[in-house]
């Protein structure tokens, strides 16, 4: 789907919703806290909102049922996502300059990589010209190399991969064979961890568990791998045709601060309730937590957006919890999100799950007359899951673990907090506070006087 379709049928729901309201833009826009020419931006199809959470305080603002919430979302994820593919050839023309970055998404993709492995390091005259340039200590940016460096690079690049390619002809032919010992042997490729900034957070660690024609006697080593599973990714699952490991064929959003309600979140914060700042709004949540400290209470509400990379269409076969460690429950005080006397309504959407983290092994269970995996997911088509895990006795360090199948192809990505476990901890007998709406402070929980 191209941006421009996608943009313009997310920007005909939001049109829509606001028609419905009978309310201005202007009014709108004072509610959620935004310009007016901001929000008919997104409403005429010019931008696409950055983060999802004003668009679902847009459409719970206007009386949005369950079933609207979840298609606008994947309205949004649909022009998010053909957003983001915009510039894709021009970082594609320059492999080895910059290394993949998803701002918002992961999957996992491998990267092939050839004859670069052997490249042998050029003297440090700068950055290549199409990177940003270092700023020294002075403060001044260094000179962008003349374009004659990349020649001299090649060149030393051509003698070091010849000379390299001699050296290993005649060990093999003095050896007999390129095999390696047990030594020698090298261990398993990962794909590479990747997460955003603020406003949702991403981690989706790949674990390949086929590849289709394997190279024969090589070990493939341009493959990232600063966080994966290596139990279920073997040496041989790394490898793929050609050279080049298996790309997995879809992506995870990983959204570990989503409020089911602000009437029912709370967080555990070792600090005194002055030390404390007010509620956050939802999209600033990353932030303030980080800022303060603060540990899920009770339960913690996870959205997971998973999206095909390709037309194909990828099976998710299931979730599996894995708990990384249970201690007692945090003796912090307990501070509640939601204003007291202010209401909360709320619907379970589709594709909602529970997990009783203080069991003795943790299960996803899909709620009440809600379906239970396998679900189809491709680049048109994705899902949203949304998992509330529940702690009581134990402080709980887990992670995610998601299936999927392709073909002939399967594996595994590792959800959590990038690349940290989730972390959520009951709060039974701990001090609660709450924050009266228009208060200047926390105050025990139950003391606000409502008029």
């Amino acid at each position: 789907m191209s941006e421009g379709t996608a943009a313009a049928e997310f920007a005909a729901r939001l049109r829509e919703l606001k028609e419905r309201s009978g309310l201005s833009y202007g009014v709108l826009a004072k509610r959620l806290h935004m310009s007016t020419s901001t929000l008919h931006r997104y409403c005429n199809g010019d931008a696409v909102p950055a983060e999802y959470a004003p668009v679902e305080r847009l459409a719970r603002l206007c009386k949005a049922g369950p079933g609207e919430l979840v298609e606008l979302h994947r309205r949004w994820v649909l022009a998010d996502a053909a957003r983001g593919r915009k510039g894709t050839p021009a970082e594609a023309a320059e492999p080895a300059a910059t290394a993949p970055a998803a701002e918002t998404e992961t999957g996992a993709a491998a990267t092939e990589t050839g004859a670069a492995e052997t490249q042998p390091e050029a003297p440090d005259d700068g950055p290549p010209q199409d990177e940003v340039p270092e700023v020294s200590g002075s403060g001044a940016p260094r000179p962008a190399p003349r374009s004659r460096r990349r020649t001299r690079t090649a060149v030393l690049a051509g003698i070091a991969v010849a000379a390299v390619l001699g050296g290993v002809t005649l060990g093999l032919s003095l050896s007999g064979g390129g095999e390696t010992d047990g030594d020698g042997r090298e261990g398993p490729v990962g794909a590479a961890n990747a997460g955003d900034g603020a406003g949702e957070d991403v981690t989706a660690s790949p674990s390949p568990s086929a590849s289709p024609s394997p190279s024969a006697g090589k070990k493939e080593k341009g493959a990232p791998s600063t966080s994966a599973s290596p139990s279920a990714a073997p040496p041989e699952a790394a490898k793929g045709g050609g050279g080049q490991a298996d790309a997995v064929p879809l992506t995870v959003r990983t959204a570990p601060y989503t409020w089911e309600d602000p009437c029912s979140q709370r967080y555990l914060i070792d600090r005194a309730p002055g030390e404390v700042s007010p509620p956050p709004l939802e999209q600033d949540v990353p932030a303030w937590t980080s800022a303060v400290g603060a540990v899920s209470s009770g339960g913690q509400y996870v959205q997971l957006t998973v999206q095909g990379t390709g037309a194909e269409t990828v099976v998710v076969e299931g979730l599996t919890v894995r708990v990384a460690g249970k201690r007692s429950p945090l003796a912090w005080n307990d501070f509640a999100m939601g204003y007291p006397g202010v209401g909360c309504g709320g619907n379970v959407p589709t594709r909602s799950f529970t997990v009783a983290l203080d069991a003795a092994r943790p299960v996803v269970t899909p709620e009440s007359g809600h379906r239970d995996f396998p679900f189809k997911v491709s680049e048109s088509d994705p899902e949203i899951y949304y998992i509330k895990a529940d702690a009581s006795a134990y402080d709980v360090s887990w992670s995610l673990e998601l299936k999927w199948s392709s073909g002939s192809r399967s594996g595994t990505l590792t959800l959590d907090d990038k690349g940290r476990p989730f972390r959520t901890s009951g709060n039974n007998g701990r001090p609660a506070y709450e924050f009266p709406l228009g208060g200047e402070k926390w105050v025990p929980e139950g003391t606000t006087k409502l008029e």
